[in-house]
């Protein structure tokens, strides 16, 4: 089975953007794999209310996506494991 972990924010030189997150897939190492989960809706589980997103599009060469969230994800979900 695959799992999806935060790696990052999606950010610039001097900015970060807290509603956007680069993830890794497990078992996915190139752009052309990656683009198969475009599309899916994910959830980010925390204890009271667990964050909704969507997978919008690969980020380089090596199988990493973009998840855009609902709302600002926390520091501390940064190498968590997203659900499908």
């Amino acid at each position: 089975m695959t799992s999806i972990k935060i790696v990052s924010y999606r950010r610039g030189r001097k900015t970060q953007n807290t509603r956007q997150a680069i993830a890794r897939i497990s078992e996915v190492n190139t752009k052309e794999a990656a683009s198969k989960f475009v599309g899916k809706r994910v959830e980010l589980p925390f204890p009271k209310n667990p964050i909704k997103g969507v997978i919008t599009g690969t980020h380089g060469g090596k199988g990493r996506v973009i998840i855009r969230f609902r709302r600002g994800i926390p520091g501390q979900a940064i190498t968590k494991e997203v659900k499908f």
